[in-house]
C-alpha cells in the first residue's frame, strides 16, 4: 500500500521553542487518521507540515511521493485538500457558496476572472449535495451558520479530488446538534472506500467519526502513541497524553472519554 504521508524524525523549531519533536509517522492511502492532544500539543503545526505549508526544521517530510524542500510546493498543494479555521477566515463573506467551492480549482479565495466550465459546476454541485448543503449554493458565505460553513469548507477541500484530505477541528464551535450532524456526514466520508486518505485533528474523542482507522496522540510536540485506533485510544494512553486520569469507552461506533478523578475521590471517601 502506497504511503501518502511519510515523516521521519521531523522537528519544527520556532523562536527557540520546539513545536514538534522527532515525529516519525506514516499514513497509507487507505487509512483514516485522527490526531488528538491538548492545546499546545503541536496538532496544527503537524497538520501544516502535512499540508505542505510548513517545512520542518529537521528530518524528512515525504508527501505524495515528493519530499518537502526538494519539490515545488505550488504543484504539491493542489493535491491536498484542507479545511481549517485559517482558510475559512480568508473566504470573502460576500462570496456565493457555489463559487467558494468552485474557486478551489484555481486555488484562489474569491472568484475573479477565472473561467469555469460545466464540469467544474457539476463537480461543485455534486459535492454540495454530498455534504447536504446544495440548497445553499446561491447564498453568500457570510450568511451561513457555523455548521453550514464547515460543510461548505469540506466541499471546497474535496473540489480538486485530492489524494489527501486534512480536516483541522471540523466540529469546533458547533452546538450539539451541529456537531452530531457533521460527525454523521464525516462518518459517511470516512467509510467511503473511494474517499482520499484522511487526517482529522480534534481535542475531543466524541468528535471522532465512525470509519477512522488510526489514531496519533500528541503531547508537548511529541508522539505518545500511534497506530490502529482500538490499540491507541486506551485509558493509559489518553491519561498520559492529557495528564488527567481518563476512562475511555467505544460503543456503537463512537468514542467517549471521562475523567475518573471524581469517581476515585468518592470511592476513597467511602
Amino acid at each position: 500500500m502506497s504511503a501518502v504521508v511519510d515523516l521521519a524524525g521531523v522537528d519544527v523549531v520556532r523562536g527557540g521553542a520546539k513545536l514538534l519533536d522527532d515525529i516519525t509517522w506514516t499514513v497509507n492511502e487507505d487509512e483514516r487518521w485522527v490526531i488528538i492532544g491538548p492545546n499546545g500539543a503541536g496538532k496544527t503545526t503537524l497538520l501544516q507540515v502535512v499540508a505542505a505549508q510548513l517545512h520542518p526544521t529537521a528530518g524528512v517530510a515525504g508527501l505524495l511521493d515528493e519530499v518537502l524542500g526538494a519539490t515545488d510546493v505550488f504543484e504539491l498543494r493542489p493535491r491536498i485538500g484542507v479545511s481549517s479555521a485559517a482558510i475559512a477566515d480568508r473566504i470573502p463573506r460576500g462570496e456565493r457558496v457555489d463559487d467558494v467551492v468552485m474557486s478551489a480549482s484555481y486555488a484562489v479565495m474569491g472568484r475573479w476572472r477565472e473561467e469555469y466550465d460545466r464540469m467544474d459546476s457539476e463537480r461543485a454541485t455534486e459535492l454540495l449535495e454530498q455534504l447536504r448543503v446544495d440548497h445553499l449554493r446561491n447564498r453568500t458565505f457570510g450568511t451561513l451558520s457555523e455548521g453550514e460553513r464547515k460543510r461548505v469548507q469540506i466541499a471546497r477541500a474535496l473540489m480538486t479530488d485530492p489524494e489527501l484530505l486534512l480536516l483541522d477541528e471540523p466540529a469546533a464551535g458547533l452546538d450539539l446538534t451541529g456537531r452530531e450532524a457533521l460527525v454523521d456526514t464525516l462518518s459517511e466520508l470516512c467509510l467511503d472506500p473511494y474517499a482520499p486518505a484522511t487526517v482529522l485533528v480534534t481535542h475531543h474523542v466524541e468528535e471522532i467519526p465512525e470509519g477512522i482507522t488510526h489514531a496519533l496522540l500528541l503531547k508537548e510536540g511529541r508522539m505518545t502513541a500511534a497506530g490502529p485506533i482500538e490499540e491507541v485510544l486506551t485509558d493509559e494512553n489518553l491519561t498520559e497524553t492529557f495528564s488527567l486520569p481518563l476512562s475511555v469507552r467505544h460503543e456503537d461506533g463512537r468514542w467517549t472519554a471521562r475523567a475518573t478523578r471524581r469517581r476515585h475521590a468518592l470511592e476513597t471517601r467511602e
